[in-house]
């Protein structure tokens, strides 16, 4: 995925105007599915147009009731919450309540090519959209005036090579123990076979800044499209 910012599995879905409500919606829910008996589940969220307003006040509920739940599902008083980071996001909306498990991690704009950028970068995920919008393809010719760091460009050159996002990165799910690790594996090996090696794409960017050229061309370097795209000073 290049535009989204991360991706969430449902873990439950119900209605909430009480705090009662809300615990008891927890504890219903297969949590011992997703997260294991020794993984930690922090929470975090938001509500909208709803009754239960107070954020930290819902923390607290939804963190106890799904230690009642999990403790009961695994036969123990406490959990340990000393393994695998599960990060709980909630969503109340109109008093409906959606509990997903983050998959992501880090943020999907993070794709591991930009560990450095100029003053003012634009969103990798932002820069995709941009990129999705001007039907970049295979063969296209992309040239960029001013162009920082090389966002725009790399996330050109990615698409057009076919070259998946988060295939130099890491993810939080990679640690769930009910996704078995031959999954990530068969993942990475499909998106490397899909790749575009003999296209016609090219790139080339300019910037009157000399630092931010540097950065471009071991951005490039990083995101494995230097071949294809090309940075001076202008």
């Amino acid at each position: 995925l290049s535009t989204a910012e991360r991706v969430g599995i449902v873990l439950g879905q119900f209605r909430a105007k009480t705090f009662d409500e809300l615990f008891e919606g927890i504890k219903k829910l297969p949590l011992s599915e997703y997260i294991g008996r020794y993984d930690a589940f922090p929470n975090t969220g938001h509500s909208l147009n709803s009754v239960l307003k107070s954020i930290p006040a819902c923390q607290k509920i939804i963190k106890k009731a799904m230690a009642v739940n999990l403790c009961k599902a695994y036969g123990l008083n406490t959990m340990p919450e000393s393994g695998a980071v599960c990060q709980i996001r909630f969503s109340i909306m109109k008093d409906e309540v959606l509990l997903t498990l983050d998959s992501s991690g880090t943020g999907l704009h993070k794709r591991g090519y930009r560990r450095d950028s100029n003053a003012a970068p634009i969103k990798e995920t932002l820069a995709a959209g941009i990129i999705d919008i001007a039907r970049v393809r295979e063969n296209d010719i992309i040239c960029d005036p001013f162009c920082g760091s090389g966002t725009l460009l790399i996330e050109a050159a990615l698409k057009a090579l076919n070259i998946a996002p988060g295939l130099r990165r890491s993810f939080a799910a990679e640690k769930y123990g009910f996704i078995p690790e031959t999954v990530w594996q068969e993942a990475r090996a499909e998106a490397s076979e899909q790749i575009k090696h003999n296209t016609e794409f090219k790139a080339y960017g300019y910037d009157i800044d000399g630092a931010c050229v540097e950065l471009t061309v071991a951005n490039a370097k990083k995101a494995g499209v230097s071949d294809c795209v090309s940075f001076a000073d202008g």
